[in-house]
């Protein structure tokens, strides 16, 4: 029951996004990752990472931006709430295996296109919100020749920790999910911002649905950081309460040699991406334009 008023609603989410709009299930190693794809299939791929709790329904304005000039796919993160399967025989555990399994996601994307051994398989963009901006960057950095330019979108654990009224607030959530629990979260950190209805209520019933623990781990230390190859740009909510934005762009300047950072001042850290400031997808598209 909990599980089909949640595909309704991902489904309900999903009828939103641009015409020409397809889905996929692609084999990996650690089971079937479910990919929302628009754009041209001959045009640069960037692949897109939600957070913690998020499926890639959301990505829907990114989505409608980049998708004159890039070949875009969402992605339903493995184990997280969607429609990617994990496969029980091999679970992903570690860091290692995250980027393990990008770079069997990647390796799949040339022949998804129809272009096997094309520019699919070669550097790609890649954008992260929050958990997926945390995998972004560890693929990145232990992977850099694969990534051609990298977005996190008011990253978590990257550059410093959460705001510890935001983990007071998070963690019986995720410890024990309830649709209430989540809805309750979900209002305190917009405050009470308009969402999307649709999104809402599938962000809600993500609580009903059988996940598996997801994969965390330290911040990447400096030395890896000040290694990071890729054109990066971070996007910070200013209004975020699950962590300092200041303090996460002061270190992040400090730590990426030429990385860029903005602060989008009426965002929160759960209106990002699908009820973005104005401009803010046209920003992203921006740092992949040619």
């Amino acid at each position: 029951m909990a599980q089909e008023a949640f595909d309704r609603a991902y489904d309900a989410v999903l009828a939103g996004w641009p015409p020409g709009t397809t889905t996929t299930t692609v084999p990996t190693p650690y089971g079937g990752t479910h990919l929302i794809s628009h754009g041209p299939a001959d045009a640069p791929p960037v692949l897109l990472l939600p957070g913690g709790g998020a499926t890639a329904t959301g990505w829907y304005g990114t989505a409608a931006a980049l998708g004159a000039t890039h070949r875009v796919h969402a992605v339903d993160l493995v184990g997280e709430p969607g429609r990617s399967v994990p496969d029980p025989r091999r679970r992903i555990r570690t860091v290692r295996d995250l980027t393990d399994w990008l770079d069997a996601l990647l390796d799949a994307l040339g022949t998804l296109d129809g272009r096997a051994g094309g520019p699919a398989t070669g550097p790609v963009g890649l954008v992260g919100h929050s958990y997926g901006a945390w995998i972004a960057l560890h693929h990145a950095l232990a992977a850099p020749d694969r990534v051609a330019r990298l977005v996190l979108l008011d990253p978590t654990n990257c550059f410093t920790g959460y705001a510890p009224r935001f983990l007071l607030r998070a963690l019986p959530v995720l410890l024990r999910p309830t649709l209430a629990g989540s809805a309750a979260l979900l209002d305190w950190e917009t405050r009470g911002a308009a969402l999307d209805p649709d999104w809402r209520r599938l962000q809600t019933l993500a609580a009903t649905v059988p996940t598996v623990r997801p994969v965390g781990g330290p911040r990447p230390a400096p030395e890896r950081l000040a290694a990071l190859k890729p054109p990066t740009l971070v996007l910070l909510a200013g209004r975020s309460r699950a962590h300092d934005p200041a303090a996460v762009a002061r270190r992040a300047r400090a730590a990426v040699p030429g990385v860029e950072t903005e602060t989008l001042a009426d965002a929160t850290h759960f209106t990002l991406p699908v009820a973005a400031p104005p401009g803010t997808h046209a920003r992203i598209a921006r740092h992949f334009a040619p």
